[in-house]
């Protein structure tokens, strides 16, 4: 089916970037996880037995030569990484100074799909989900709204 054919590329974060790399593998899919330190590090160190297992079956990738540590401005710049191997971004939940802000605007200027779920918006939480649907992002609510806007 389709969704044999999309793979989830992701940051490995924790949070919605590791349920997005769990739910492809639990699903018989594809990911790619672009993580911001050396390939030999763990982060967050919780996500090492699933570094590993997407290392050996899928695609680990990185800038980041071995031992390099997480720094605070390796994960915005590993995000134009992201945004580059996709046909879209979906953001899921962001607030305004969040770092899928930076992926979507990486994506939007290589004319990459962004998608966003809309969401409260009274807690802040999904403010820059607001942000983007108002600045053209697709607003969606299922996966399925993804897969119409993907004809192969």
């Amino acid at each position: 089916g389709l969704e044999n054919e999309l793979i989830v590329v992701s940051g490995l974060a924790k949070g919605i970037d590791t349920a997005a790399h769990m739910a492809a593998l639990h699903n018989g899919g594809k990911t790619i996880a672009v993580i911001g330190t050396g390939l030999d590090v763990f982060y967050p160190k919780a996500n090492k037995r699933l570094q590993d297992y997407i290392g050996n079956d899928h695609l680990v990738l990185s800038e980041y030569g071995p031992g390099e540590q997480p720094l605070k401005f390796h994960f915005p710049a590993r995000n134009r990484i992201i945004a580059g191997l996709c046909r879209g971004v979906i953001v899921a939940e962001a607030r305004m100074r969040s770092g899928s802000l930076i992926t979507c605007e990486r994506a939007m200027e290589e004319g990459r799909d962004v998608f966003a779920i809309p969401g409260n918006i009274l807690d802040g939480h999904s403010d820059g989900c607001h942000h983007l649907i108002q600045e053209g992002a697709k607003l969606i609510s299922s996966g399925q709204d993804v897969l119409a806007e993907f004809e192969f």
